[in-house]
C-alpha cells in the first residue's frame, strides 16, 4: 500500500501520543515530551539547506538563477525556490509551542513527515474540551504544518477532533474571526506575529462550542438534508437538479448520506444538523480515499479541508433556517 507518510530506511518518520493510528505505523511516546523531543521521535530533527541550482548544458554547468532546498540527512532535494524565499526550519516550527507546553496548557500528540519531507507537521492537544449531549466529547488542538515546497505556506491553526469518531472538524461560526494564519515565505517566519493574529484564546473553542450546542438543537427534514448533502457535494457536471432525491446525489454525497446513521456516534443528536454535519466530517476523513494517511492529508491540507468549511457554513445555513 502506497503510503503519504514517508518512510525512510523501513520506519515511519511519525511518533504519537494515545491510541495507535493508521495502519500502525509510527513510533509510541508519552505524552509528557517537550517540543524538541517530539520532533527527534518523529525523526524530523534535520534542517533544510538552500543550494545553487545548476544543469549541464554542452559540458558546462550553468546557474539556474534557482536553489534548492536539501534535507541536511540525506542530501535529498525537497524543492526548488527561486529567491527572496526563506525556509522555516523544523525546528523553530516545534519550537512554536514551547511556552504553551511549559505553562502546561497543551501537550504534543502527533509529528511526522508527509510526501517525502515536503510535509512536516506537529498537533498538540490544547487543554481544552467540552461535551454535547452528555457524552459526545471535543478536544481542541493546535496543528501546525510546515512545507517544505515551493508554493505552499506555512499554516497554523485550531483543529477541534471529536473523540467519538476522530473526526478533525472545522470552524465556521463567525466569519471575522481568524482560526487560521498562513505565512508564505517571502518573509522570514515571525512566531510571535502569528501567537498575536490567531489569538491563542479560550474564546475561539467557545465559539466552536456555541456552533456544535446551536446544530444540535436544529433538526432536518429529508428534504433539507437532501439539499444539504448536494450543496457541499455538487454533481462534478454542474447539473442542476429540479428536485434533489438520494437517487440523483453525486457519489460522495450518497456516501455521506449513508453513513448518516452508522457513523459512530450517530445516537449523539439524532436527527439534527450536528449529525449531518459529522457525517460529512466522518466520511471525508474516514471513507473517501486511497488510503487513511492519504484522507490525513486530505482532511488536513488538501481539498477536504475546505470541503468541511463549507459543511459547517452549509449547516450553520441550513440549522438558522429550520
Amino acid at each position: 500500500m502506497a503510503h503519504e507518510l514517508e518512510i525512510v530506511n523501513g520506519e515511519a518518520q511519525m511518533a504519537y501520543a494515545g491510541d495507535l493510528p493508521w495502519h500502525g505505523l509510527g513510533t509510541k511516546v508519552s505524552n509528557d515530551l517537550t517540543p524538541q523531543q517530539m520532533m527527534e521521535k518523529a525523526g524530523v530533527d534535520w534542517s533544510v539547506e538552500e543550494v545553487e541550482s545548476y544543469i549541464d548544458y554542452d559540458g558546462e554547468k550553468i546557474p539556474t538563477g534557482q536553489k534548492s532546498l536539501v534535507r541536511s540527512t540525506d542530501g535529498k532535494i525537497l524543492t526548488n525556490v527561486g529567491k527572496g524565499w526563506h525556509p522555516c526550519q523544523n525546528e523553530t516550527a516545534f519550537e512554536f509551542f514551547n511556552e504553551f507546553v511549559l505553562a502546561g496548557d497543551m501537550e504534543m500528540h502527533t509529528a511526522g513527515s508527509l510526501k517525502g519531507g515536503t510535509y512536516v507537521w506537529a498537533l498538540a492537544k490544547i487543554k481544552e474540551s467540552f461535551d454535547i449531549f452528555g457524552e459526545d466529547r471535543v478536544d481542541s488542538y493546535m496543528l501546525f504544518s510546515n512545507p517544505h515546497q515551493y508554493g505552499k505556506a506555512i499554516d497554523v491553526r485550531f483543529t477541534p477532533i471529536r473523540v467519538v469518531c476522530n473526526n478533525t472538524l472545522t470552524f465556521a461560526i463567525d466569519r471575522e474571526a481568524q482560526r487560521a494564519v498562513k505565512v508564505g515565505h517571502r518573509t522570514e517566519f515571525n512566531p510571535d506575529s502569528v501567537k498575536e493574529t490567531l489569538g491563542l484564546a479560550h474564546e475561539k473553542f467557545s465559539k466552536y462550542k456555541e456552533m456544535a450546542e446551536f446544530l444540535g438543537s436544529k433538526r432536518f427534514t429529508v428534504e433539507s438534508l437532501l439539499n444539504y448533502y448536494n450543496d457541499v457535494f455538487p454533481l462534478s457536471t454542474g447539473e442542476k437538479q429540479e428536485v434533489v432525491t438520494a437517487e440523483n446525489l453525486s457519489r460522495p454525497a450518497k456516501q455521506a448520506y449513508d453513513v448518516l446513521e452508522t457513523q459512530p456516534g450517530a445516537e449523539y443528536g439524532e436527527g439534527s444538523w450536528w449529525q449531518a454535519f459529522n457525517s460529512v466530517t466522518y466520511m471525508t476523513d474516514h471513507v473517501q480515499g486511497r488510503s487513511a494517511d492519504s484522507r490525513l492529508f486530505n482532511q488536513w491540507f488538501g481539498s477536504n479541508q475546505l470541503r468541511k468549511v463549507k459543511a459547517a457554513e452549509k449547516a450553520v445555513e441550513y440549522a438558522l433556517a429550520a
